[in-house]
Order: C-alpha cells, then structure tokens, then sequence
C-alpha cells in the first residue's frame, strides 16, 4: 500500500462554539488560506457544468496571483461538464485526489483515480464526468498559453503519480524529490505542475528567491514553511501562494512524507515594462 494520501476538502461548517481566530493571512509577497477556510459557503458554482462546487484558491487580480488560477473541484454523483473550459487561450492541468472521473480528450477517454495527472492544451476540447458512487475531487490549475514562433504546441497528456519515479535533488540522498509529469527541457511548456516531496526531518536548506511565481497546495503532512520574513505551520489541505522573488524555504516536520502539490510559470521571455493584463 503506497505511503502517500492526498487530502480532500471537509466543506460543512464549523460549530458556533469554534473560535473564529485562525491562521489565514493576505499580504504583498504571499498569502496562505488554511484547509480550514474550505466550507461550504466559501464554494463557487461555474456555468456549463453540474453536480459541481469549486474552491477558488488563486486567481489573477492585484496584489495576489498574475499568471493563472487555481481551482479545487469537487464533483457529485453524476456530475460533470460537456463544456468546462471556455477561454480557447488557457491550457489546464488536473490532478486527481478523490473518487475518480472520466476525462475525454477529443474522442479518447481516460480513468483518473486519485493521483491521476492531465496536461490539456489550449484550445484541446474536453469533457469531464465523475464516476463511482462518491464524490470526485480534482485540482484544477489553469493558465493561459504564451505561443512563441517557431515551437509547436505540447500535446495533451494524462500520467500518475504513482507511475511517474520521482527525481531526488543533488546531495539529499533521496530525502527531497520532485515528481515532474513534463521535462524541465521542452520548451514547449510555459508552466509545471510538480509533487515535491519531504521526508521527515527533510529542508530546503537555503531561501530560494527566484521569478517564478507559485502555488503549492499541501497534500499530506506537516511542515514550517518560510514566506517572505514569516516561518508559519502549514498542514494538509492548506494553500500558498508566492509572488515571483518571494524567499522561501521549508521544513518537514511530522512522522509522514510532507508533499505538495507545485505551480510554477517557466521557459519564457519576461516583458519589459509594466504588466500586461492577463
């Protein structure tokens, strides 16, 4: 039985007799929304799709995330979508963490089960349907495709985590490892979605600033995550978002492995001059 789990939203609402003090914050380099904040009446509803709420943990807006957003869905019973995406310039990733759905690219239809991976190109058409008698949960990262002349688009894709061997980083002896679904040299893709994965006891040794922007949703585990000046505990179910050059580092704490679930924006000129809207 394999050592990892991945975290699922527990939605209802807290007693009236819970303290209402908590541990989200909102600030210029980083924000960090507790698993606890996940309730029933902070959920959104799309259009086009049924039996589904969705958990909206990053979007682009001022002050927070730039470059994509970050939804976690969860799909009842019979639920699902013939037209989820309808923005023909984003490109999606989905990663599985309950139940299971059926994913169809084009005319191919893929199981993914918990821990199931889907890279879908912009302007890819898909249809998405839970299936099994419990509820289905998914990640669902988007971000619009930056087309460069003279690189063909990545194709569409689906893996696992569990088929995909994780890449130990230098000198860790195994202890830090990323889980990459696409290769760090296709510069096709403009951004990755990883699993990096913490034993116990495991760091990041140094504050890595850097342009990439992030979003790490915790799947299992415990950890004391650096932001910024901050060192704050963060569990399973919890989120973080980093601006680009926001310091950062971590600590795995706990008896189990500490994995999270990593956005990054990559392979890419930078503008020169203010922001465009994205």
């Amino acid at each position: 039985m394999s050592q990892y789990r991945y975290h699922t939203p527990v939605a209802g609402l807290p007693p009236q007799s819970e303290l209402s003090t908590g541990r989200a914050v909102l600030t210029p380099a980083y924000a960090l929304i507790p698993g606890t904040t996940m309730r029933d009446i902070t959920a959104s509803l799309l259009p086009f799709w049924t039996g589904m709420r969705a958990w909206v943990l990053a979007r682009p807006m001022s002050g927070f995330a730039e470059t994509f957003s970050h939804l976690l869905v969860e799909l009842a019973p019979g639920g699902g979508s013939d037209r989820p995406e309808i923005a023909p310039e984003a490109q999606s990733v989905l990663f599985v963490v309950g139940g299971a759905v059926t994913l169809h690219l084009g005319e191919t239809a893929h199981r993914l089960e918990a821990g199931g991976y889907a890279y879908i190109a912009a302007g890819e058409p898909w249809r998405i349907a839970q299936e099994g008698e419990g509820p289905a949960t998914f990640h669902w990262l988007r971000k619009r495709y930056e087309a460069v002349e003279g690189l063909d688009r990545p194709e569409s894709f689906t893996a696992t985590d569990a088929g995909t061997e994780p890449v130990a980083m230098p000198g860790t002896d195994g202890r830090w490892a990323t889980t990459r679904f696409v290769d760090p040299g296709d510069l096709r893709h403009d951004m990755h979605v990883n699993i990096v994965t913490l034993s116990p006891g495991a760091t990041i040794p140094f504050a890595e600033t850097h342009v990439m922007e992030h979003g790490l949703f915790v799947l299992q585990g415990r950890g004391v995550y650096q932001l910024n000046r901050d060192w704050v505990e963060v569990e399973a179910g919890d989120y973080m978002w980093l601006r680009a050059f926001c310091p950062q580092s971590c600590h795995a704490s706990g008896t189990e492995p500490f994995r999270y679930l990593l956005y990054k924006d990559v392979n890419r000129h930078m503008p020169l001059g203010p922001a465009t809207p994205r």
